[in-house]
């Protein structure tokens, strides 16, 4: 009993950072967006949490942990299933690690998180109904569906695939949806003339600097709460190697950054941290501080050349997030079966195989969604509307109604 109460609290603890990660999404994203759009990013991102807890409560945990099924689909029923006395919910504990109820509550976070990836991406310029309704599918189904392919015993889980807190499962599954969106939106007005493309800058700096260590923050419990118990060396072992590998993304990205452009972009600085931890997660608890190290340092130069090759396909990504959240996700992914203890070719072939099933049912099912969306209710706002601000045109406010940035 000591050890199941231990357990809970640690994983309760670790779902309320998780939680607190939503507040740095949303000051990373609205602060690299212009001030005209922070009411329309805030309310996605409050729409997010809200309607994705609900979904993964009606639907969303019993398709991901369907129980015995054919490893693509399956469907335990509708709601919470379990007992609502304090015997028959210590019955259901997983191992003495915690409660149905704090499984059920620490998963429902992590299902949020990938649409407020989609959310920045698509910043400024789409619908806010298209949205909501892009939301509820992605969380209310896909996420759980793909997720079940490997934390729900799927398929995946059986050819070896490793995933420990999401480097694919939940990064690279916002990130690929992100950059589907972002490819049948279209760019902002104004970001490529001639070709080329042109900076336009975030409102708030110090906003999206909070926001950046607000997420690092959080992601103690994203890693932490997935070794899914409080034991000592397990737990430690991957905050170090979570910590280390976002320090490394950081000043490798800082540094390729000044190379290439002479400059020291922060920025560039805090994507290369959050580089660094997308690529950490999905093998935080198998590699070696020097591992981690090596991880984040790659996915830091990664961040550098990524945020350049995806302005070159005149994607519009305004807070980077297919480099970090897809391309980092990726490369986190594969690093699984390069360094670390379960590196070996073998395991490297079932990254692979996981890395691209993912990309399959995420790029498929967004582009669907979106295409339909976009033939029927449309996706994106007027050029009046994107030109005026999604505030006033969406919300009918301004965040800041006694100051007022000049704009263009």
């Amino acid at each position: 009993m000591e050890l199941l109460t231990t357990n809970n609290v640690w994983m309760m603890i670790c779902t309320a950072l998780v939680f607190f990660m939503h507040l740095g999404f949303s000051l990373l994203e609205i602060g690299l967006t212009r001030q005209k759009n922070t009411i329309n990013i805030l309310f996605k991102n409050i729409f997010i949490i809200t309607v994705g807890l609900l979904l993964y409560c009606l639907v969303g945990f019993n398709l991901m942990y369907p129980g015995e099924f054919n490893g693509f689909l399956g469907f335990a029923g509708f709601g919470l299933d379990a007992p609502l006395t304090a015997e028959g919910t210590l019955d259901l504990a997983y191992n003495e690690g915690y409660t149905y109820w704090t499984d059920f509550l620490f998963q429902g976070m992590f299902a949020a998180t990938a649409a407020t990836i989609v959310s920045g991406a698509v910043a400024e310029r789409i619908k806010i109904g298209s949205f909501m309704i892009f939301t509820i599918i992605y969380v209310g189904l896909i996420y759980p569906i793909a997720g079940s392919w490997k934390w729900g015993g799927g398929f995946l889980d059986q050819l070896g695939f490793y995933d420990f807190a999401g480097s694919t499962l939940v990064h690279s599954v916002g990130g690929w949806a992100a950059l589907v969106a972002v490819w049948l939106l279209g760019s902002r007005i104004g970001k490529f003339k001639n070709g080329k493309p042109q900076a336009i800058p975030g409102h708030s700096i110090p906003l999206a600097t909070a926001g950046v260590l607000i997420l690092w923050l959080g992601w103690f419990g994203f890693n932490g709460g997935s070794v899914l118990s409080a034991e000592p060396g397990a737990t430690s072992l991957v905050l170090v190697t979570t910590c280390l590998a976002a320090a490394a993304g950081g000043i490798v990205s800082l540094i390729v950054s000044y190379i290439r452009y002479k400059n020291l972009d922060l920025t560039m600085f805090l994507n290369g941290i959050l580089g660094g931890l997308v690529g950490i997660t999905a093998g935080a608890d198998q590699m070696s501080p020097t591992d981690a190290i090596l991880i984040g340092s790659i996915a830091g130069a990664i961040i550098v050349f990524a945020v350049a090759f995806i302005d070159k396909l005149k994607l519009d990504d305004p807070v980077g997030a297919i480099a970090v959240h897809l391309i980092c996700g990726i490369w986190g992914t594969l690093a699984v079966g390069i360094f670390g203890a379960l590196a070996g070719w073998d395991q490297f072939v079932s990254q692979l195989i996981g890395v691209g099933s993912y990309a399959a049912i995420c790029v498929s099912s967004t582009f669907i969604i979106l295409f339909i969306l976009k033939k029927t209710v449309g996706i994106r706002v007027s050029e009046r509307e994107e030109l005026e601000g999604l505030d006033v045109h969406e919300h009918g406010m301004n965040a800041y109604p006694d100051f007022r940035l000049n704009e263009h």
